[in-house]
């Protein structure tokens, strides 16, 4: 496979050496933040291109405010949801907090769940079955929340599109509140509110919320009504930063404040279930917790539970309150997780297999459906991000559930599946997510009819360009620039994500100080120790990964093009507090 790497990967030089120095000029043009980077003009390019251009910009940029959070009465519905969730408290009804089993709804739900719970105790939560429940809610649900006595649920991550089950829950007396971020469909449920920033005539200034961050809004105007302080509010921000960072919203506005706050939770007084899980994980313990340990470390665990065995396990973990029993269930969480990895790895394996007999790499399709009865569902989402990277194709993957063939699919950047599930519309049972991600379901016998239509949609809007994996390259440096203000700089643009991306940087003139290696269990990676023309004294260490079919021409002194982030070594045998993480490598001949 280490050739794909070689094949796919491709540098589009957007950003050349001039355009570097004119974006420069145009900010140091602006005058008011040429002396605060005047050595670090490299700075001032990141900082232009994210359109920041006087020291105001930067100031909230590098320090974001929580007073800077929107209204949260802006969002539409928002005074009848405070409304009735008020009447309900105030009438002593029973109320259910109800969400998603990923970790954006399990987080929302947490959220929601301990907050309101400090001030009413008729109040519990539920998470569906992956299995028994499926997505979303249900009737069966309904029944059962219409036994208990419940009069009004909260629905958090889903329901946007749940229009039959909510007319029924009316039936049974109970009224809903739907907290979700999804796409809606073209006829909104008859809830008491809708909050969803996503919905069209929104004018909501920030538009991509979490599911988690809808909640959270929701519970800011509660304690705005109730003139509770919302201060209260900001021991909840480590579980607003683990959904933003997990769902892989925009890292923008509204967003970023709460992650960039939200993480400062995490390093200093998180949750007691997050601290469990981080105690697990080995994180904390005098170094910094980042997005990237949320995205690799905290979040698969938390998704992990609803993946494998019950969601509920996971707000359960969230809302603990003893130490030693967080720590018991993060455990717990943690073997589920395990037994994810060992089923990711056997299904992608049997999926690559499938499509390596239909020799799907030099097939003119645009698109990937493949379908197994018997893969587990709580692992084909993952299945189809692996396909979409290794094939570079929007990918559907598709497995039995309850007597109908359901999944998930992923986009490749740029495209927006959601339009191209929705063409299918007609022969499909149910459909929901995103530009990015969407899960589905069909009666089998349809699958080979929504193949050839997905297909055709996917021909017909999909670009070559977008087909084809590209690297934006922030800025060219030598490796002489990488000192320790360059890295106290970078570190206040954390936290990164979608459109607050981590610089990438490109260097011309590297070749092989004669010491690189391959390593890893299947010798499938590069460890690099690289010089640059203009210093060849310095070495700089990187990692490549599932590049070792580009091991000889470099160990063999060819100068190369290198483009990587610059990360952090936080391993304590570490011989560099450097080490770059290869994007890329382009032989310069």
């Amino acid at each position: 496979m280490t050739e794909k790497w070689i094949q796919l990967n491709t540098l589009r030089e957007e950003r050349s050496e001039g355009a570097g120095k004119a974006a420069v000029a145009a900010v140091v043009a602006e005058g008011s933040l040429s002396e605060r980077f005047a050595e670090l003009p490299v700075v001032l390019q990141l900082l232009h291109g994210r359109g920041i251009h006087n020291q105001a910009q930067a100031d909230e940029f590098f320090h974001p405010s929580l007073q800077k959070l929107h209204d949260p009465f802006l969002m539409p519905g928002m005074d009848r949801a405070v409304r009735r969730l008020n009447e309900a408290m105030g009438a002593k009804e029973k109320i259910l907090v109800y969400g998603d089993y990923d970790v954006d709804g399990t987080t929302a739900v947490a959220l929601v769940y301990k907050y309101l719970s400090q001030f009413y105790s008729g109040i519990d939560f539920y998470i569906p079955g992956r299995y028994d429940d499926g997505y979303g809610i249900s009737k069966t649900v309904i029944d059962h929340a219409a036994d208990a006595g419940i009069k009004l649920i909260i629905i958090l991550d889903c329901g946007i599109k749940a229009n039959e089950e909510i007319a029924y829950a009316k039936t049974k007396g109970i009224d809903f509140i739907i907290c979700d971020h999804h796409v809606a469909g073209d006829e909104l449920p008859d809830a008491v509110a809708i909050l969803n920033p996503k919905l069209e005539g929104s004018t909501y200034p920030c538009p991509h919320l979490s599911g988690c961050g809808v909640g959270y809004k929701l519970m800011q105007a509660f304690a705005i009504s109730n003139g509770l302080p919302v201060a209260r509010l900001e021991s909840l921000l480590d579980l607003v930063a683990v959904s933003i960072a997990a769902d892989i919203v925009p890292m923008v506005g509204e967003n970023r404040i709460l992650t960039y706050h939200g993480l400062r939770r995490l390093n200093s007084n998180p949750n007691m279930g997050l601290r469990g899980i981080m105690k697990i994980c080995g994180l904390g313990q005098g170094k910094e917790i980042t997005i990237s340990d949320v995205i690799f470390k905290i979040g698969p665990r938390i998704n992990a539970s609803g993946r494998m065995q019950s969601g509920r396990e996971a707000v359960e973990l969230l809302v603990a309150r003893d130490a030693a029993e967080a720590y018991h269930k993060a455990k717990d969480i943690d073997q589920y997780n395990k037994d994810r990895k060992e089923l990711d790895k056997q299904i992608t394996d049997e999926a690559n297999a499938i499509l390596e007999q239909r020799n799907e790499e030099s097939s003119p399709k645009k698109s990937i459906v493949i379908y197994n009865k018997d893969w587990h569902k709580g692992i084909i989402g993952i299945v189809a991000s692996r396909l979409t990277e290794l094939y570079y194709k929007p990918a559907v993957v598709l497995t039995l559930i309850n007597g109908l063939a359901s999944g998930s699919s992923r986009s490749v950047q740029g495209f927006d599946i959601y339009k191209a599930v929705e063409s299918c519309a007609d022969i499909l049972e149910n459909f929901g997510g995103h530009p990015y991600a969407v899960g589905l379901s069909m009666k089998q016998e349809r699958i080979p009819e929504f193949t050839r239509r997905f297909e055709e949609y996917v021909a017909a809007n999909i670009t070559s360009e977008q087909m084809k994996p590209a690297v934006e390259i922030d800025a060219e440096i030598p490796f002489s620039a990488i000192t320790p203000a360059l890295m106290a700089a970078l570190r206040k643009f954390n936290p990164f994500g979608p459109g607050n991306l981590k610089p990438v940087f490109m260097t011309s003139g590297v070749t092989d100080a004669g010491t690189s290696k391959i390593v890893g269990k299947h010798l499938e990676h590069i460890k690099l120790d690289m010089i640059h023309r203009d210093s060849p004294s310095v070495t700089v260490n990187g990692i490549a990964f599932n590049a070792a079919g580009m091991f000889d021409r470099i160990h063999d002194g060819k100068p190369f093009t290198v483009v990587y982030t610059i990360e952090e070594n936080k391993h304590h045998a570490a011989d560099s507090p450097i080490q770059l993480l290869v994007k890329n490598i382009k032989f310069d001949d």
